[in-house]
């Protein structure tokens, strides 16, 4: 019993380790880190929550889905016991977790009873005017083709504001309470008051460091990489995000249209009319080879498929397009035209 207990965790480690690599996890999911607390979890979904609430996005089923699957992630990080078995051994693992818990299949709750039950009643515009948040920042980040076909790291200097201790106290936000009044014989009315006085101040210090910042195969131009929560913060209320902005620095060899790569590749006429055996160098120092034994016209493009950019979050490729320019001679002899007439006559 013990052995076959061994075997299905193993099955389920080995499966979970698989999903995460292929599919997306719900960390992933709510864009925050394994190690996040509680309430980074929370101030994530409120933030993804009220960009995808079905009444904000009507008759966009991509937006239901994601609500959807928000509120689901939400739902098992916010309840230790479920995070643990996810961490441990995946949606698999928490099915069984569920199923055996419940005597049957497991109970999820409607994503509107999740919702409701982190913003109250009060709906989604009360909830955008509670929230503070200090500014986002959004970096414009250069990265190669190289960069992009391969995937990896960038180290970034960047300075910004951090709340540390100062001297003194002060009147601060952390505490509000909600009041009724009677303004009239059984007629009241609610309001807001500020309770905390007793607050230590706090001050902005300006600090450096590196952040790296991840690229992914196939990202593309104008695509932002986000850091939850790394913006500009907001004392008594939440920090902005830092976003890098993606531009594409110009290549010597190349150039992107989409997911295709274009470069040029010069040949000479008796090449173009014999053929020729060339290799092309590639962004990953690969050799693709690009000859012919037929004849080639000036200008024309040969398509190469698979051999060009990488789709992003995919095993897919796109197409490499070699334009080809025929370089003439300067000038001909006699001879080499009486030769030439001879074999075009």
């Amino acid at each position: 019993m013990a052995a076959r207990r061994r075997a299905a965790l193993a099955v389920l480690l080995l499966h979970h380790a698989v999903s995460v690599l292929a599919g997306t996890s719900y960390y992933d999911i709510l864009q925050v880190t394994k190690d996040a607390s509680e309430e980074q979890i929370k101030r994530a979904y409120r933030k993804l929550a009220l960009k995808y609430h079905p009444d904000k996005n009507p008759n966009n089923e991509e937006a239901d889905t994601r609500f959807a699957d928000i509120n689901n992630a939400y739902e098992v990080l916010m309840d230790h016991e479920k995070r643990k078995v996810y961490d441990w051994y995946g949606e698999d693992g928490l099915k069984q977790f569920q199923g055996g818990r419940s005597g049957g299949g497991g109970h999820t709750m409607n994503a509107e009873h999740v919702f409701t039950d982190v913003f109250g009643g009060g709906g989604m515009e009360k909830e955008d005017e509670q929230i503070i948040k200090g500014n986002d920042v959004i970096v414009e980040l250069n990265a190669s083709l190289e960069d992009l076909y391969m995937g990896g790291s960038i180290k970034v200097w960047r300075e910004k504001n951090v709340i540390k201790p100062a001297p003194g106290k002060r009147r601060c936000k952390c505490r509000n309470e909600i009041r009724q009044r009677e303004i009239a014989p059984r007629v009241f009315y609610q309001i807001s008051e500020q309770v905390c006085e007793i607050c230590p101040n706090v001050k902005y210090v300006r600090e450096g460091d590196f952040t790296n910042v991840d690229i992914e195969k196939g990202m593309k131009d104008g695509q932002e990489i986000l850091f939850y929560e790394d913006g500009e913060p907001k004392i008594d209320g939440e920090p902005g995000d830092l976003k890098f902005r993606i531009r594409i620095t110009q290549h010597e060899r190349f150039r992107r249209e989409g997911n295709d790569l274009h470069a040029a590749a010069e040949i000479s006429l008796l090449e173009a009319l014999v053929g020729f055996k060339k290799n092309l160098n590639h962004l990953d120092n690969h050799s693709v080879k690009i000859g012919t034994e037929g004849i080639t016209k000036p200008k024309e493009v040969r398509k190469f498929e698979g051999e060009g950019m990488p789709l992003y979050q995919s095993n897919k490729k796109g197409d490499l397009c070699i334009t080809f320019d025929v370089v003439f001679p300067e000038d001909l002899t006699d001879d080499q035209k009486a030769k030439l007439t001879s074999v075009f006559t």
